[in-house]
């Protein structure tokens, strides 16, 4: 494919980096009664596990699963799509492109590697899904059985969004069957925009969190930490409170916070530095209970802004099925949720925040009793009653 002025690129072919879970080579009705699912994301398969880890995991027992991530670059001069194929059957595409393109070049290399890459794999009325509306500068023209509208958080206010991303939103919920909805305050902002919305709050896996309660061997880089110990886990961006930790940090140093995760859209170099703050980076998912295993509190010291006003977060039943009290500040949807629990104090200033975690320590004594109410909390919460409960709603659209 040539491009009108100096830039020119060569499409290529598509390169497996583990072998096709299932092949399409002599014809799409090899796996006939498998319908495909094609999942348009902003977030790396790779990257942090949750949301559409858990649910496309699940999906992939049912559906043919391609999880379609934003492109990347690449030094060749030639277009291509790196497909691997995840141990739970979902197939991961990458699009790497040469450097030096334009926005409209990039959309229409992108068109033009997909659907020739659906082609080759037989993938014909798929259920799209959708996690970006920013997906249809290149996937407008794509036609599907149902179009669902996967929307685990407001885009729009998260630090870095693209001005035309509020447009997108508008077309992908004129062009959506289904919108399914991160939270239930999520949900209320878009219910009106949609008579198809519904909420699906995030849920939680809770054998998998639930071996923090047996006590688990530390990892190496926190069994040195003093308690009380204090831990967060997930993404180290614009949504936490730094002002926050760091007024906590120094006004309780017998208190040591504990932040596991990536630093992302934020300059490392701005957030607090104190001896009583141990930033151990990101870990993978089957890491996280080894790390919760060892906590007294667990934390959420999200900042209240226009990020956070709909976010539901994951972590809080994560929390929970750990064993571990939770800490949080006014999120919406975990007062809601969790504000009467018993297991999770909401606070806001510093003195709060401390105060609330006394009181925690407090609680953690009476175990039996944390891990009854704990347990009443999360007893209908699961990753595989969310996915089944989606899985009607497509089922009943086809």
């Amino acid at each position: 494919m040539s491009w009108a002025g100096p830039f020119q690129i060569e499409i290529g072919k598509t390169r497996y980096s583990t072998p096709p879970k299932y092949s399409h080579s002599t014809s799409p009705s090899d796996n006939e009664d498998t319908i495909p699912l094609v999942c348009f994301s902003h977030l790396r398969w790779n990257f942090v596990y949750q949301r559409p880890q858990h649910l496309l995991s699940r999906f992939a027992r049912d559906y043919r699963v391609y999880f379609v991530e934003e492109p990347v670059d690449s030094e060749s001069r030639t277009a291509w799509l790196d497909v691997r194929t995840d141990e739970g059957g979902v197939r991961v595409v990458v699009p790497k492109l040469p450097e030096g393109r334009t926005v409209e070049q990039t959309n229409e290399t992108l068109r033009t590697l997909l659907d020739d890459f659906f082609a080759a794999e037989g993938i014909v009325d798929p259920v799209l899904w959708y996690y970006t509306p920013m997906s249809l500068d290149f996937t407008d023209h794509m036609k599907g059985r149902v179009t669902v509208y996967d929307c685990m958080d407001e885009l729009s206010a998260f630090k870095g969004a693209p001005p035309e991303l509020i447009e997108r939103e508008r077309t992908l919920l004129d062009k959506a069957d289904l919108v399914f909805t991160g939270g239930y305050s999520l949900w209320e902002a878009k219910r009106s925009l949609h008579a198809n919305a519904h909420p699906f709050p995030s849920s939680v896996d809770v054998a998998h969190f639930a071996q923090a309660r047996a006590g688990m061997a530390e990892p190496d880089d926190q069994k040195d930490i003093p308690h009380p110990r204090l831990g967060f886990y997930g993404v180290i961006d614009e949504r936490l409170d730094i002002a926050l930790l760091d007024e906590l940090a120094a006004k309780r140093p017998d208190l040591h916070l504990v932040m596991v995760g990536p630093v992302v859209k934020i300059d490392p170099a701005t957030l607090p530095k104190h001896p009583n703050i141990h930033y151990l980076g990101p870990k993978v998912y089957d890491e996280l209970p080894q790390y919760l295993a060892g906590w007294d509190v667990a934390l959420m010291p999200f900042a209240l802004n226009e990020s956070t006003r709909f976010i539901s977060p994951t972590k809080t039943p994560e929390y929970l099925a750990g064993g571990c009290p939770v800490v949080s500040t006014a999120i919406r949807d975990v007062v809601r949720t969790y504000g009467d629990s018993g297991v999770v104090r909401i606070a806001g200033t510093a003195d709060e925040f401390a105060a609330a975690i006394d009181a925690a320590l407090e609680d953690a004594k009476d175990r039996d009793r944390l891990l009854r109410t704990a347990d009443a909390v999360l007893s209908d919460m699961s990753w595989d009653k969310t996915w089944n409960e989606m899985k009607e709603k497509i089922e009943c659209a086809l």
